[in-house]
């Protein structure tokens, strides 16, 4: 780590500029020392070994090569405090519940449009804006169950928010995939940090979507556009971990206002 040099005009994560590296990075630094360049070399092919050996993949599109991309892993993790995590913890939350209201007043009352905060032109001109869910609600107070958000750093260092996206669980299982990998390609490392659990989002996540199930029998689907989509793998993976049932447009239909899903049995009401 003795050759690294952070970029000028750039926030770097390791280094603080003319000092040395940052408190919480102090510890990985001196690990990766230790490792020397040629271990940690190995310990990167390691881990696209394993994320080889789950079919970890991503459709490119627009590509004359192989549309399916390996997925990338950095052996070297992105290291944040948890003090610093906890704050962008509750401006996440925040900002997820902010959207959760938008999306409940838009399919409902529609007090944003009324007193002018949102634009109608731009809500209902939207190709995402279904004009047929009007008036539809969950089962429950929240409607918003799934929420991530892209973040990166300005040139001083400050969290922000790059993308929003709550059309489908975006990078939930690519991150699930990740963990596992590095903590495997790096155990000790991963030991030494005490790295922050995964594991109570899914279980959250899982026992949620669950609950809103109407009957015992009434799988929990997760739905795909297809083995093309870019993003396949995930939903695949998250089906199976979450135990959740995979399908295609083409394996439901519409029956006495419900959805069912085709089965080997028959039809089943999905949730």
């Amino acid at each position: 780590m003795s050759s690294y040099r952070a970029l000028k005009g750039r926030y770097d994560e390791m280094l603080q500029p003319g000092i040395g590296p940052r408190e919480h990075w102090s510890a990985v630094a001196g690990a990766l020392d230790e490792l020397g360049l040629d271990e940690l070399l190995r310990r990167q092919d390691e881990a696209a070994r394993l994320l080889h050996e789950d079919g970890v993949v991503y459709h490119q599109y627009g590509t004359d090569s192989d549309p399916w991309q390996p997925w990338q892993l950095d052996a070297i993790p992105t290291i944040v405090p948890s003090r610093e995590w906890s704050t962008i913890e509750a401006a996440i939350a925040q900002r997820a519940e902010l959207l959760g209201f938008v999306l409940e007043d838009l399919y409902g009352k529609r007090d944003l449009l009324r007193r002018g905060l949102l634009p109608a032109a731009v809500v209902f001109g939207h190709d995402g804006f279904l004009r047929a869910c009007h008036g539809i609600r969950l089962p429950t107070s929240r409607q918003l169950f799934s929420y991530a958000a892209d973040l990166g750093r300005d040139e001083d260092g400050r969290w922000v928010v790059l993308a929003d996206r709550t059309q489908a669980p975006s990078g939930a299982g690519y991150a699930l995939e990740n963990r596992l990998a590095l903590s495997r390609a790096m155990p000790d490392i991963y030991r030494q940090l005490r790295v922050e659990r995964v594991a109570p989002f899914f279980q959250a996540f899982q026992a949620e979507l669950s609950a809103l199930s109407r009957r015992d029998d009434s799988p929990v689907c997760v739905l795909t556009p297809g083995p093309m989509n870019e993003t396949y793998f995930e939903h695949a993976y998250l089906a199976r971990y979450l135990g959740f049932l995979l399908v295609e447009g083409e394996d439901l239909t519409v029956r006495d206002d419900g959805v069912f899903v085709r089965t080997v049995s028959g039809l089943k009401r999905a949730e």
